[in-house]
């Protein structure tokens, strides 16, 4: 029988086994493809915001969740099929491997993440006696605690961040301290600081909602004359020691617009702006947030 025919045969005997199957597959089947994954910065430092850019490789539009070391963070939609988790990190976190898992209706992605260790300064504080005997008020630091924990939904910000005030830098992000001789454990500076004329302009650094605004009068002792700002989706600024306020609760503001002015109320040693970056209740280094850091 020549080779044709041969050929020939074994299709209609195969097509008699299978029943008249039109396709068959006798090769192994292929694996499902998983989420791609895209961690922003590549390289992250203590203090950093860690950016997780997941994309569907199946066209799925369910949204996947993303822990750190087991521990979850709230995941938003970016575009069809391709979500964002923010992850934070501060010095209080150990330097080393952190494992990053997307679990969803795709193949589970488990990624590690390489935190490196950063050098922190340390400052020693003197504070006046008046102002070294003030405490805060349960009343300032709940409030201050339920600010902190927001997570909504529509987001307002964009990156870069502006800079809200044109003083100059007096303190950084992470500087340890002693106050008074007794230094501070667990602590760092959670934000940064500018040194500026009482008075001078402070303005938001992203668009958002007004949600906090606290005043000494009102038993802001320890924090002073104090702005929170929603941007969004677990991300949100504070701004303390300040001399006025020029904006009410719930009024959105857009970055750039003045929102009040620098002062030395509450516990402080001079004139200056402290602006906290809070991302999922941790205060992150607000510096990469200003240079477009963020995915």
């Amino acid at each position: 029988m020549p080779p044709a025919s041969r050929q020939l045969s074994r299709r209609h005997l195969l097509w008699a086994i299978l029943g008249g199957a039109t396709t068959v597959s006798l090769g192994r089947p292929r694996a499902a493809l998983g989420y791609a994954v895209d961690i922003r910065p590549s390289a992250p430092e203590l203090g950093d915001t860690i950016a997780v850019i997941v994309q569907s490789n199946q066209g799925g539009t369910a949204q996947p969740t993303v822990q750190l070391n087991g521990q979850a963070f709230p995941v938003f939609p970016l575009e069809a099929g391709r979500f964002r988790a923010l992850l934070p990190t501060s010095p209080l976190n150990s330097p080393g491997r952190y494992l990053v898992q997307v679990i969803g209706d795709e193949p589970t992605r488990n990624l590690a993440v390489w935190l490196k260790n950063r050098h922190f300064s340390v400052q020693r504080i003197t504070l006046p006696p008046d102002r070294a005997s003030i405490e805060g008020t349960p009343h300032e630091f709940e409030r201050v605690a339920t600010f902190k924990q927001l997570v909504t939904p529509e987001r307002h910000w964009q990156v870069p961040f502006l800079r809200p005030s044109q003083g100059r830098v007096s303190t950084p992000y992470g500087v340890r301290r002693y106050y008074n001789g007794v230094f501070a454990r667990d602590y760092y500076h959670r934000g940064v600081d500018y040194a500026a004329a009482t008075g001078s302009a402070v303005i938001a650094p992203a668009a958002g909602r007004i949600v906090l605004v606290g005043r000494v009068r009102d038993g802001f002792r320890l924090h002073g004359n104090t702005i929170g700002i929603d941007h969004g989706q677990g991300v949100a600024s504070i701004f303390i020691h300040l001399s006025r306020i020029d904006v009410t609760a719930g009024e959105v503001v857009q970055a750039g617009q003045q929102i009040g002015g620098v002062g030395s109320t509450g516990v402080s040693t001079g004139p200056h702006l402290h602006w906290g970056l809070y991302v999922h209740g941790v205060a992150v280094d607000p510096v990469p947030w200003r240079y477009g850091g963020i995915g």
